[in-house]
């Protein structure tokens, strides 16, 4: 194909939330949640992609790269107690790539937490290459 013609291929058809797709997402998403509940480093970074291109932005942090995340996990290694997640989405886009969407509050803090999770299927399995988490205040 010559370098200056756009690709005219059509695209290809794209099979949305597989639901045996999601299952797998959801059950690596929970196992993720419940080592990060516990303060289980290893469980966590073995989730997170093992490549500098990995990206994680926290609330008041960022990392790029499994290296940068392994680290910050290791100071900071669990969430607060009474993390509650709602509104927990798992959007499937094919049989290799999904985003995992979620609302988190706390029973003492006035904030509604948000995070997404780009997951992909790797040959060591459903791994996250892109996180991002942030806050509001309620009512804002």
């Amino acid at each position: 194909m010559d370098q200056d013609m756009p690709d005219q291929r059509a695209p290809e058809q794209v099979t949305f939330d597989r639901p045996e797709v999601v299952a797998e997402v959801r059950s690596a998403f929970d196992r993720y949640e419940r080592a990060l509940a516990d303060g289980d480093v290893a469980v966590m970074t073995e989730l997170f992609w093992d490549d500098p291109r990995c990206v994680r932005f926290g609330i008041a942090d960022r990392q790029q790269g499994a290296d940068e995340i392994e680290a910050w996990r290791h100071t900071h290694p669990s969430v607060p107690p009474g993390r509650t997640l709602r509104d927990t989405r798992v959007l499937a886009v094919d049989d290799r790539t999904a985003v995992v969407t979620t609302l988190i509050s706390y029973p003492d803090r006035a904030i509604e937490g948000r995070q997404s999770q780009t997951w992909v299927r790797l040959p060591e399995g459903w791994r996250v290459v892109e996180a991002h988490v942030s806050e509001l205040p309620l009512g804002a």
